[in-house]
């Protein structure tokens, strides 16, 4: 997966908004639990990751426009894209999606095979 820190392309700050987006889920989900699990549960994570994954959220909508401009995704890869962002974790699912099926520039670059060993003769 690489430096999910290196931001130096479109496609990298594709992923790192895409894992920022299903870390915040996870956040709300794990506030959802601690609010509705015990019968009068406590409703500070729901009120911490609420906002957090909501700024996200527009965040990655924006971030797949502009990826979706930049590397000429078709309708349909950016109505993928933006679709994901609804379930809970499916920014990651389109991510892995998108550089299995070449959508991620250069995290889609097919990695030469090894070369193997010379041996002296």
């Amino acid at each position: 997966m690489g430096n999910v820190l290196d931001l130096s392309t479109v496609a990298k700050r594709f992923r790192f908004v895409a894992i920022l987006e299903a870390f915040t889920w996870a956040g709300l989900l794990i506030g959802m639990a601690f609010k509705y699990i015990p019968e009068n549960g406590n409703e500070i994570g729901v009120k911490i990751f609420g906002p957090i994954h909501g700024g996200v959220f527009v965040l990655f909508v924006a971030v797949a426009i502009y990826t979706a401009i930049k590397l000429s995704w078709s309708w349909l890869t950016t109505l993928l894209a933006l679709v994901s962002s609804i379930p809970p974790f499916g920014t990651l699912v389109f991510e892995w999606w998108a550089v299995q099926s070449n959508q991620l520039a250069e995290l889609s670059a097919v990695k030469p095979a090894a070369q193997p060993a010379l041996s002296e003769s």
